[in-house]
């Protein structure tokens, strides 16, 4: 950085950035201001470019640390910034693209710095350095009577939610956003959660509680609109042969006016980085909304921030605001919805889906009423489908949503009315015409099946299983392959089951005169029989509420009817089995009846007369399956540590060298 910097290893030789640093003050009315922060650079797009950065402003970062307290240069630099600011809303109005540049390279030295002080030292350190001020050879340190850490933070706020998005705008925003963030990165080198704190007490309670609502809205906007760096100001840039991340001061621009800076332009070799990751400003306006969102409520205070997207309503809500929602506001759910869909490859869209799905009354109940849920659902089952491919955590938050969504009768009914055509990730089976509620049971039921064969998580389990069993009751028409799906999935608890008795039996056996440790079978035995009797009670709900809409999984069952015999008298199952039990000996008679040597055809039609023939009090009634989801089984330990692992791994802007945050080692695949 610095006027003729043009290369990151010229930055420790660079003069401006070595007076920056040095042990003289710099008077806020030096020219010297103007020259340092007219660079042109390419801002890091890519976790590798933003690395190679941050290592070559931490020498020249720990000698400011070192000198500020005597020359006082950083709060001055910071100074400078905010006097930009206060330009910044006229400046665009008249496209004054100088000045936005100036203002965008002083907050890009700011949080280039501010990373590596936060890296090392303390809040209360971290706001000495903002305090020192130019002072005479020999006189006292002397601190300002201002809280220009306070000042900045409001500034920032101000910024986002006042200046409009354009494309001379975007990479100052893309700045002011990463810039809280990193204020907020404290929390990645603490393995406790954070519950307090300097900046933490500005940001809730001080002047920039005010703008709670505003900056929530225009973060889901940043989000919702999508917006691609801008295209890059080819004309005005000068390549260096040998690329990399700075360049050169343009020249020959007549009237000295510089092209405004450009997020990810000139000179990136055929777009490799905006490839990586072309909407850097909407990913990083949702991670700080869900930083925000997952703050720790204050002993006498709840989180602002949390409360704002919990209770904001859409924009054709014409009721009148409720005084005790001081937070709220509205936005456009249709457009938020949509991004949504189409967003939800990643972990921290879909972890906004869930907040607002779990947290906001009002975006869900318009999410059910959807007559185009296919759009949201589809999304989330080829999460589930890639397994294998996603980390643990994502695959948790969609099937969390999709245990939220099923607790819901309406939803249940209406995803068996969507039909689908052609279902190209789906690649077991060819699935030209299949329900939404089909699918959904095909995965969820493979889900559960790559459970027990890989992860062996009992939370996982749970979340899968209670889904399909808020959906048992509704559940209607189901494609042959689903049907057949859900008796093989008992086939296969079955013979583990089998094979865990085996095993237990075999080491009573053993243990009699035998003083080792044996593995505890009563346990496993346990959790499997569990299993096994969550999915006869799925599979009787369907039979007792829905069996003349289900006619392929009477035929699923009949076929595998032997798979039911072992478990007729075992005490676990005694009960629920009187159903099953009814059903295979009605349809099995009736085939009887019918002849030998039946056609696929014919059985099937006699099963379809058959149920509504059974008359309907013959089976025993049991209590209706009912789950709801309830946030206390997932700890504010869970969601804050996943979301800083979202922000650590985003790379744009946000490179770490960790230093202690083992609780955000998360896994990535």
């Amino acid at each position: 950085m610095g006027a003729n910097t043009s290369q990151v290893s010229d930055l420790s030789d660079n003069p401006s950035l070595r007076t920056l640093v040095g042990t003289e003050s710099i008077s806020e009315n030096d020219p010297f201001w103007n020259q340092l922060i007219s660079f042109t650079f390419i801002s890091p797009t890519s976790s590798g470019d933003s690395k190679l950065l941050e290592e070559a402003v931490i020498p020249l970062a720990k000698i400011l640390i070192e000198n500020n307290p005597r020359s006082g240069n950083f709060g001055a630099l910071v100074r400078i910034f905010l006097g930009r600011t206060k330009e910044l809303k006229v400046s665009t109005e008249c496209q004054d693209q100088l000045f936005i540049w100036q203002a965008h390279n002083a907050l890009f030295m700011i949080r280039c710095l501010l990373k590596v002080f936060i890296r090392e030292m303390s809040e209360e350190e971290l706001h000495l350095q903002f305090s020192y001020q130019e002072r005479a050879p020999g006189s006292c340190a002397e601190t300002g009577t201002e809280d220009l850490l306070e000042e900045l933070l409001s500034n920032l706020i101000h910024l986002i939610v006042e200046v409009p998005l354009l494309d001379i705008t975007y990479s100052i925003l893309f700045e002011a956003v990463t810039t809280l963030l990193v204020f907020f990165s404290y929390q990645l080198f603490n393995k406790d959660i954070l519950r307090d704190g300097l900046i933490y007490q500005h940001i809730m309670k001080g002047r920039c509680l005010s703008l709670t609502s505003r900056l929530v809205k225009t973060l889901l906007y940043n989000f919702i609109r999508q917006e691609k760096c801008p295209p890059p100001a080819t004309h005005i840039f000068e390549q260096k042969a040998e690329g990399g991340l700075l360049y050169g001061l343009a020249s020959g621009v007549a009237s000295g006016l510089w092209s405004v800076f450009t997020l990810g332009g000139a000179g990136n070799k055929a777009g490799v980085d905006q490839e990586h990751n072309p909407l850097p400003l909407s990913n990083q306006s949702l991670l700080l909304l869900l930083v925000l969102a997952n703050l720790t409520d204050g002993p006498d205070w709840p989180n602002p921030y949390r409360q704002a997207i919990t209770c904001f309503r859409n924009t054709q809500d014409t009721s009148s605001m409720s005084a005790e929602q001081p937070h709220t506001f509205q936005i456009n759910f249709n457009s938020l919805y949509t991004a949504l869909c189409e967003q939800q490859r990643s972990d921290q869209a879909t972890l906004l889906l869930y907040t607002l799905l779990h947290q906001n009354a009002n975006m869900r109940t318009y999410m059910l009423s959807r007559t185009d849920m296919d759009n949201l659902v589809l999304p989330i089952l080829e999460i589930l489908y890639h397994v294998e491919n996603r980390n643990s955590h994502h695959v948790y938050m969609a099937l969390i949503i999709l245990l939220i969504l099923t607790e819901d009768d309406a939803f249940n009914r209406s995803v068996h009315e969507v039909e689908l055509k052609n279902i190209t990730w789906y690649t077991e089976r060819t699935l030209t015409e299949i329900s939404l509620g089909s699918l959904l049971i095909l995965v969820v039921i493979r889900t559960i099946q790559f459970n027990m064969t890989r992860t062996r998580d009992k939370y996982l389990h749970t979340n899968c299983l209670a889904a399909l069993a808020n959906m048992s009751a509704q559940f209607r028409c189901l494609h042959q392959y689903a049907a057949q799906r859900i008796i093989s999935l008992f086939a296969l608890l079955s013979k583990k089951h089998n094979k865990v008795l085996e095993q237990a039996t075999q080491s009573l056996r053993g243990r009699l005169g035998d003083d080792t440790a044996l593995p505890d079978y009563a346990q496993d035995l346990n959790v499997i029989e569990e299993v096994i009797r969550m999915m006869l009670e799925i599979i009787n709900s369907c039979l007792s509420n829905s069996l003349h809409h289900n006619p392929n999984l009477v035929y699923a069952l009949l076929y595998k009817r032997e798979l039911f015999e072992q478990f007729r008298t075992h005490p676990s199952f005694q009960d629920i089995m009187q159903n099953l039990d009814t059903v295979i000996g009605f349809f099995s008679q009736r085939l009887e009846l019918a002849g030998s040597d039946l056609s696929v055809e014919r059985v099937q039609e006699v099963i379809i007369k058959g149920a509504q023939a059974l008359p309907t009090d013959r089976l025993k009634k049991f209590p209706e399956l009912k789950f709801k989801y309830v946030e206390e089984d997932q700890p504010e330990d869970f969601f804050i540590p996943y979301v800083w692992s979202l922000v650590f791994n985003a790379g744009v802007g946000l490179h770490w060298s960790p230093h202690g945050i083992e609780l955000f080692s998360m896994d990535s695949g």
